[in-house]
């Protein structure tokens, strides 16, 4: 009986065991998967939000095409237009060569005319009267040579007046000529105007397509994690340890990730001796914190590092601490989001803060595409 107690007052002493260490894992990994869900939420209200974009970046499309088709029906019809005015110019041109040189050929008889009757007005009636012999016949002689000097007065002022007409016309063909250059080249503006915004829409297009089919693999990676830690709930609450630890994806929080340290950035990516990271300024022996969940890979002195701390997120994905002035976590521990690393000491930038830097498959990346916008 003795032993039968004594093994029960065990077995119920172990369970309690169980159960508390238990409940720390239980925490944990519904505050991972609340993380996961709020996290799932975000995406899809981005997704939305990306399809929402799509319709009105398609709806911009169609008028840009519609409005570059427009252009296009334009300039072909100012060349159609300035086909034609080159055709009346053309034309009228002709004509005005034809005109001159028929005046040409013209101007010695009318000229000889002119003076012939300049010469018989001076002394119209005595000529007259000399050279004709019947008297009766004075007066139809009159008529005759007014009737012919009116005649070759209304022909020379016919000329004249086409000619000048001529002109005018040509005149008026040059200016529209000049005019529908001047439009041809407004229009072919508007049509390459059109075409390039046309471009950018069709480009943006791709973008949001390429942002839609990144966000549903980010969306998946997320569901697979939230299904992992259902499994695990699952387990704790029949009481049985879980196969594995489970730690949600990095890359589905790119932009909502929180900053190591609430500081100031005193030099950005890709600038002087922090090319492949940034620093960033805070109070001597502020916290820095892990910017998510992973396993210190390496937590020590690293020569232009300072004190360093390196968190393996998985999926070779890493997150670095320099220049920290102690380090509070061991390599191989596992770490939670928001867990401190260590404290800010001094930086190469001469102020206080930390060096941190974000490599993504092997390669750095700038961090602030990572973090939360502030």
């Amino acid at each position: 009986m003795l032993v039968s107690a004594i093994c029960a007052v065990l077995a119920v002493a172990s369970s309690y065991v169980a159960t508390a260490q238990a409940l720390p894992e239980r925490a944990r990994t519904e505050a991972l998967a609340r993380r996961a869900a709020e996290r799932l939420q975000a995406l899809q209200r981005e997704a939305d939000r990306l399809a929402s974009e799509e319709r009105t970046v398609l709806g911009d499309l169609r008028k840009l095409e519609i409005e570059r088709q427009l252009k296009s029906e334009e300039l072909k019809r100012v060349d159609a237009d300035a086909i034609r005015v080159q055709t009346d110019l053309d034309d009228t041109s002709a004509r005005m060569t034809r005109l001159e040189d028929s005046s040409r050929a013209e101007l010695p008889e009318l000229q000889q005319r002119l003076v012939e009757i300049y010469k018989l007005g001076r002394a119209r009636y005595l000529r007259l009267l000399l050279s004709t012999p019947d008297l009766r016949r004075l007066g139809q002689s009159t008529r005759t040579v007014a009737a012919l000097a009116k005649l070759d007065r209304d022909r020379a002022a016919s000329h004249a007046k086409t000619v000048a007409d001529l002109k005018q016309e040509r005149k008026a063909l040059e200016t529209r000529r000049t005019d529908l250059a001047a439009l041809r080249v407004t229009a072919e503006n508007a049509q390459v105007a059109v075409r390039r915004a046309a471009q950018a829409r069709a480009d943006l297009i791709r973008d949001i397509d390429k942002k839609r089919d990144l966000n549903a693999q980010l969306s998946s990676e997320l569901q697979a994690a939230q299904q992992k830690l259902q499994a695990t709930l699952r387990d704790l609450s029949a009481g049985a340890a879980p196969a594995e630890a489970v730690q949600l994806p990095l890359r589905p929080f790119r932009g909502a990730l929180d900053w190591p340290i609430p500081g100031t950035v005193t030099r950005r990516f890709g600038r002087g001796s922090a090319a492949n990271g940034i620093e960033i300024a805070a109070a001597e022996g502020a916290d820095a914190l892990a910017i998510h969940d992973g396993t210190v890979a390496f937590a020590g002195t690293f020569t232009g590092f300072g004190n360093l701390v390196i968190i393996d997120h998985g999926t070779q994905i890493f997150s670095l601490y320099g220049d920290l002035l102690d380090i509070v976590v061991k390599k191989g521990a596992r770490i939670d989001r928001g867990q401190p690393v260590g404290s800010t000491g001094p930086i190469p930038s001469g102020s206080e803060g930390i060096y941190f830097e974000l490599r993504v498959d092997g390669h750095p990346v700038d961090p602030l595409q990572w973090l939360k916008r502030r």
